[in-house]
């Protein structure tokens, strides 16, 4: 990834700490490499049941990603030889399986999370909490 222009701001992996995904360990790491606090201050965006229950677990919002997901199971060639029909069907039913183990959003793309961090920020400046 360095040799393509991507230099993460903290990495971390589960070897890093005593035990990973679903374990808060990686998401307390990262937030002490960014001496950052408290938790809720931070979102945890994913797209394996087990980033969600890391969220979580660490006090964090807890998003879901469903079009990259491991619960859509699917190459984008795949995706898109879907009818539209069956991917709606598909994207519903990886956002109920997300929201069933608790995440606070599910969300289709990474694009879309610009617009979900002013929601959260919205809901943090009225005193709400993940």
């Amino acid at each position: 990834a360095g040799k393509q222009g991507y230099t993460p701001d903290s990495l971390v992996c589960a070897t890093d700490v005593p035990y990973g995904r679903p374990a808060p360990w990686m998401a307390f790491q990262n937030a002490m490499n960014f001496n950052i606090y408290p938790m809720e201050a931070f979102v945890k965006i994913g797209d394996t049941i087990s980033d969600i229950q890391e969220g979580l677990n660490s006090g964090m919002w807890s998003v879901g990603v469903i079009m990259s997901s491991n619960e859509m199971g699917l190459t984008i060639d795949e995706i898109n030889s879907l009818s539209p029909a069956t991917l709606e069907e598909r994207k519903k039913e990886v956002a109920e399986r997300m929201l069933q183990y608790g995440a606070h959003y599910v969300i289709d793309t990474l694009y879309d999370v610009p617009e979900l961090i002013d929601k959260i920020n919205t809901r943090l400046k009225s005193g709400e909490r993940p």
